[in-house]
């Protein structure tokens, strides 16, 4: 397990600089593996150097698509995170942090309609808009910006393309927490409407000040 001061989503790049001896273990460890993989948590306390900290019970896994030996302990890593994850129990850091996990995919829940989706996409757009019309820069066209020029983010199910638009979002550790630990994707929309509303208010009011 790699503790973070991140929440991060599924299906995002993940890029790493190891230097901690526990972490260099992580990777040696994962690399000597058939699926060169580890789970990700955000930090609720502490910082990830050091130890000691507090541990979120939900994250994702990552897989390492690319690793560089720098020497000296060092590695640079490229990592994709994959599927949320669940922690069932911590285990003794020995010598970096390990859990028991399972995947945990969207539970039942009322459907995330197409009116949904587009009101939720109507706002991250207004947001982009906003930050761009302060600073003066042109907006891409609505499907890069959305993301929806990729066809796996397209055409994605429900709570997968939730997490992508969510991805966009410049929304802080806790925000994308709740939007990551959402049972359902319904829950998953309720989230992201909730994040989106705080940020778009925090925008507002530093474009006024």
């Amino acid at each position: 397990m790699f503790p973070l001061e991140a929440a991060l989503l599924p299906f995002e790049d993940l890029p790493l600089r190891i230097f901690e001896p526990r972490y260099a273990a992580l990777v040696r460890d994962c690399m000597g593996s058939d699926e060169p993989r580890f789970g990700v948590v955000l930090i609720s306390r502490g910082r990830e150097v050091g130890g000691g900290d507090a541990r979120c019970d939900v994250g994702t896994m990552a897989n390492i698509d690319q690793c560089v030996d720098q020497g000296a302990g060092r590695y640079q890593l490229r990592c994709r995170t994959a599927e949320r994850i669940r922690v069932c129990d911590w285990l003794p850091d020995d010598p970096y942090p390990r859990a028991t996990v399972q995947i945990w995919a969207d539970e039942p829940g009322d459907p995330v309609t197409q009116s949904q989706f587009l009101e939720v996409e109507d706002r991250i757009v207004a947001l982009f808009e906003l930050i761009a019309d302060a600073r003066g820069v042109r907006l891409p066209d609505r499907d890069v910006l959305l993301g929806y020029d990729n066809p796996l983010v397209r055409d994605a199910a429900a709570g997968d393309r939730l997490y992508a638009l969510a991805a966009r979002v410049p929304m802080g550790p806790s925000d994308r927490y709740s939007v990551l630990a959402a049972p359902s994707a319904a829950d998953r929309f309720a989230a992201l409407s909730e994040a989106l509303e705080s940020v778009t208010a925090m925008v507002e009011f530093e474009l006024s000040t």
